[in-house]
C-alpha cells in the first residue's frame, strides 16, 4: 500500500512541461503585439498560451515581462476608443437613428462599453464600442 500511495504522489508531482509563447522583450499595457515580439519557450506553466494567433495583433492589459509566460487575462483586443477622444453616438430604435457628437470618459476595444459625454446636453451616458469606433447607445 505504502509502494502505490508513493507511485502516486510522485506522479502527480511531476510538472507537465510544455511550450508555450513568452515575449523577448518587456511589453508595456496598451501596447499592442506583434509576432516579432514572441518566442516559444519549453517551461512548466499552467494555463499559458501556446498558439501565436492567439496574442498576435491583441494589446498587451498589464506589463509583460521577457520570458515569462503570457496567460489569457494579460491580454485583450486593442481598443478602438481612447479616453477624451471626440466620438459619434448613435440610437436606434427601428427605423429611428439619432447621431450627436459625444467625448468618452474612458478607453474601450470593440464590444466594450464605456461612459461617454454627450456634447450636446453634457449628459453622461454609457453605450458600447462598434468595430469603427462609434458608440451605439441603449
Amino acid at each position: 500500500m505504502k509502494i502505490l500511495f508513493a507511485v502516486l504522489i510522485s506522479l502527480i508531482a511531476q510538472t507537465a512541461w510544455a511550450e508555450v509563447i513568452v515575449p523577448v522583450r518587456t511589453i508595456r499595457p496598451k501596447e499592442v503585439i506583434s509576432a516579432e515580439d514572441l518566442v516559444f519557450k519549453n517551461m512548466d506553466a499552467v494555463g499559458a498560451v501556446t498558439l501565436p494567433r492567439e496574442i498576435v495583433g491583441q494589446e498587451a492589459r498589464v506589463a509583460l515581462y521577457a520570458g515569462r509566460p503570457i496567460h489569457p487575462a494579460d491580454i485583450g483586443p486593442p481598443a478602438l476608443v481612447e479616453r477624451n477622444d471626440l466620438v459619434k453616438l448613435i440610437f436606434r430604435d427601428g427605423v429611428l437613428l439619432i447621431a450627436t457628437e459625444g467625448r468618452s470618459l474612458g478607453r474601450g476595444a470593440e464590444g466594450d462599453f464605456i461612459r461617454v459625454m454627450n456634447l450636446s446636453s453634457r449628459t453622461t451616458i454609457t453605450g458600447r464600442v462598434n468595430a469603427d469606433g462609434i458608440i451605439e447607445v441603449y
